[in-house]
This record gives structure tokens, sequence and C-alpha cells, in this order.
């Protein structure tokens, strides 16, 4: 199975990276990083912040064959590795972005300083419904997505309160690959991180909308308390009137949640 090759965007101020610490920004499926242009820009005095984009989604190439969430997960180490090699860095991810947070805190928990989960699960969805959208993106374009996207990612009114920002969410939709789309759909049917939970010693928040109806705040809740149970320290918070795409719709709550987390993390490791 391939490791498919990731792009990223720098939200924060160009300068030289190393004197502030690394936030690692993961988007959710059929956007890119235009998801965190709010959020990053209210942390970015005080954190770099890089924001990643899927294959065929935003500065990503396209994809040209299968890929699992883990193999998505080595490949932003990879990209780590070409902008600070070595470096560990905070991570926080939407929807599949989020998947792939947990897989970086399974398989390369070495590298995580926080991690923060939003709107995602340790299982999102059915397998046939991952591959029947799967199917029809291949065949008939993301475009046939717009619709039934953004009743999924936006809470009543947010269209017409915000509609620069949800139009841009869309036209990150209508120019992905359709391709890449699918290979990701396929990578979400065959996602499920359950068991594995309870082995994360990475310090975690997961973050729910209380409108989300992809993934609800019981997500959010099972992966706090599967990590807790496992001797780690993980807490879950829900925010009221959001649905599917917290960075975008409450930037100034995900920046503050983001904030206390990191400079949390930052200090604890200061005092080992």
């Amino acid at each position: 199975m391939a490791k498919p090759t990731l792009k990223a965007v720098l939200l924060s101020p160009q300068r030289p990276l190393g004197d502030h610490p690394l936030l690692v920004a993961g988007s959710s499926l059929g956007t890119s990083s235009v998801l965190w242009n709010e959020t990053a820009f209210l942390l970015g005095k005080d954190f770099d912040v890089v924001a990643w984009d899927l294959p065929g989604h935003g500065v990503s190439p396209a994809a040209t064959e299968t890929f699992d969430v883990g193999a998505l997960a080595d490949s932003v180490v990879d990209l780590v590795d070409s902008i600070a090699p070595g470096e560990s860095f905070h991570y926080a991810g939407v929807s599949l972005g989020g998947a792939v947070g947990l897989q970086l805190a399974i398989k390369h928990g070495e590298r995580l300083k926080s991690l923060s989960i939003l709107c995602s699960g340790a299982k999102l969805g059915t397998p046939e419904g991952w591959l029947e959208r799967a199917e029809t993106v291949r065949s008939q374009g993301t475009p046939v997505m717009i619709q039934q996207s953004a009743e999924r990612w936006f809470p009543p009114g947010f269209m017409d309160r915000e509609p620069e920002r949800s139009s841009r969410l869309l036209h990150a939709l209508r120019d992905a690959d359709r391709f890449s789309y699918a290979f990701c759909c396929e990578a979400l049917a065959g996602y499920d991180v359950r068991a594995e939970l309870a082995g994360i010693s990475v310090p975690t928040q997961a973050v729910a909308g209380a409108l989300d109806g992809v993934a609800p705040p019981s997500l959010a809740q099972e992966i706090a308390d599967a990590i807790t149970a496992g001797g780690g320290t993980a807490s879950a918070v829900t925010l009221g009137g959001v649905a599917h795409l917290a960075p975008a719709e409450a930037p100034a709550h995900v920046a503050e949640l983001l904030r206390n987390l990191l400079t949390w993390s930052e200090s604890r490791g200061a005092a080992t």
C-alpha cells in the first residue's frame, strides 16, 4: 500500500521555524488548509502553524493508488521531517485529519507533544457508506457532493452569516481530485482504531460540535474515556452551535482550546 505525498501551507507569519512551538494541522475530507485560516491567524503570534492537505486537495498532489489512514500518518511525519527534521510537534486535525492524528499517536507517539482531535472519532461512518461514496465521486466528480457536504458541514444559518468562509470551503471540495477523494473514502472504510486508543499516552483533547451528525459528541467522549482508562491524559469538549468544521465555525473558541492545550503541554515538557 502506497504512502502518499503531502504538501503543506504555512499559516503563521513568515519567520525562521524553531523559535516557536510547531502546530501541524490536518483538514477534513473535501476541504483544504483554508479550514484553518481564521484559527491559525489567532494562534500565529505564538505558534508556527503548518496545515497539510489531503492527497488531491489544496496543494497536495493527487494520489495514484490506494492508501490507508496509517499511511497518511506516516506521510505527515515525512512532511514534518522535511521542514523540521526529527522535531516533536503538536497536532490538531478535523474529521479525516483527526483520524490521522489518532494514528499518529498510535504509531508515532514519541513525535507528538499534544493531540487535538476535532469533529472526529476512532471510527467514522460505515464501510459500506464510504465505499458507496467513493464510487459515486469516482464516477461523477466531487461537485456531486457539494449540497450534501454543505448540509453536513455547517449549522443552520452559517452559510448566510459567513458566505465568504463557507464559499471558500465548498470551492475546495469542488476543486479536489475525484480519484484522490475516492481513495480517502476507501481509507475511511477500513479505519477503526477503537481497540488501540488505550495505548495513547500523548496529552489529548477531543472536541465535538453539538450539531455534528457525522462525529457526534459521543465519539469525542469515547476517545477521552478510552485514553484515560489506559492511563493517559485526555478530555472531551462539546462546542454549542457547531457542526462538523469547528475551526471555521468557531475559530476563537478552537484557538482558545488549542492555546490552553499547547501552553500546558509546553510547560509540562519544560518541567521534565
